[in-house]
């Protein structure tokens, strides 16, 4: 394991763009505010409404779901030791697609009035996490059951199967509108929560962050495999249930309230891997934190169109812009950190 010392340097720099990223996303959108402006707001000399209840919550929240993601995603691969694992890979997503289906084309199947009553900002929250939640749960009954990692990849992949073969039963007797709804959800999206929805997000992230921090050394011992990480005396029944939990608390919550965000879960442990040369997951995860968040950062601020009024879904961005770093990355450096 490398010094941490070594990469003082990278992390002042990648502090530095994450500041510059984040000014830049305030600063950027259907009205251009000058950086002094927003420097002025943030120390409450002025009062802008625009920066305060719409650009600065909308900023932190694009840093909750970079850095998040970027992390369940490292912990995912980690655990499988495989590159093609994300945060979504145990069916957290699915979970949480299928109890927001629930609620927005469950009307084709209980009622109209049933479905008016049920859909709101609150009920498609609480919905998505009641869904994550249940998954985890069959996850975590079927993990103390099985002793071999893969099989609980492969199950995780089973549950995504199934949520996904109920949402498609929904889908067929919902109306055009309803379906329309729920594939707006599916988009993804910042721009949503206010202070104190923001507030519940961050704490129920600052548990996963806490719980992936408790598993750094697990996780470095299991990059050596599971049968040398039990002659070190590892607990692997405890460090995977720790691993699975900070992973769904993580990707759960960030699903339930900015919708399923594609890529970034995947690609960002790869992208930190290939800038910084290292597989020590206490340099990884502070690094996968502030890249995560800084590509996230960016990838809202060309979402959001400067000067226009239009706003592209934040999915699309994501893979758009993501995807061909990752390949021009793992091309030009011609192998795979792992």
């Amino acid at each position: 394991m490398q010094d941490t010392n070594t990469y003082k340097a990278p992390f002042i720099v990648l502090t530095l763009v994450l500041i510059l990223c984040f000014f830049a996303n305030i600063s950027l959108g259907s009205v251009s505010i000058p950086f002094k402006t927003i420097f002025e707001s943030l120390i409450g000399t002025t009062d802008n409404y625009i920066i305060q209840n719409y650009r600065l919550p909308k900023a932190f929240t694009a840093i909750l779901v970079g850095s998040g993601l970027g992390i369940s995603g490292l912990l995912m691969q980690t655990l499988f030791r495989n590159p093609l694992a994300g945060p979504f890979v145990l069916g957290i997503s699915s979970g949480a697609s299928l109890g927001v289906a629930l609620v927005i084309l469950g009307s084709g199947i209980f009622g109209g009035v049933f479905s008016t009553l049920l859909i709101s900002k609150w009920s498609i929250v609480i919905a998505a996490s009641l869904g994550s939640f249940l998954v985890l749960l069959a996850v975590l009954i079927v993990s103390s059951r099985v002793r071999d990692t893969m099989a609980i990849l492969i199950i995780g992949l089973m549950f995504g199967s199934i949520t996904a073969a109920i949402v498609s039963v929904l889908s067929y007797f919902s109306s055009a509108e309803q379906l329309q709804q729920y594939i707006f959800w599916g988009f993804g999206s910042l721009g949503n929560l206010s202070w104190s929805e923001l507030g519940i997000f961050f704490i129920i992230y600052s548990l996963g962050i806490l719980m992936s921090i408790v598993s750094i050394k697990g996780l470095n011992t299991l990059l050596l495999g599971e049968n040398y990480a039990k002659s070190l005396g590892l607990n692997i029944k405890q460090s995977r249930l720790i691993i699975i939990i900070a992973t769904s608390l993580l990707a759960g919550t960030i699903t339930a309230f900015a919708g399923p965000i594609a890529f970034i879960g995947l690609a960002i442990p790869h992208i930190t891997r290939q800038v910084i040369n290292t597989s020590n997951h206490k340099i990884l995860l502070p690094a996968v934190f502030l890249i995560g968040a800084i590509v996230m950062l960016i990838c809202d601020s060309i979402a959001q169109l400067p000067t226009s009024d239009y706003t592209l879904p934040i999915n699309a961005i994501t893979s758009l812009i993501g995807a061909p770093i990752v390949i021009w990355l793992l091309v030009r450096k011609r192998k795979m950190i792992f």
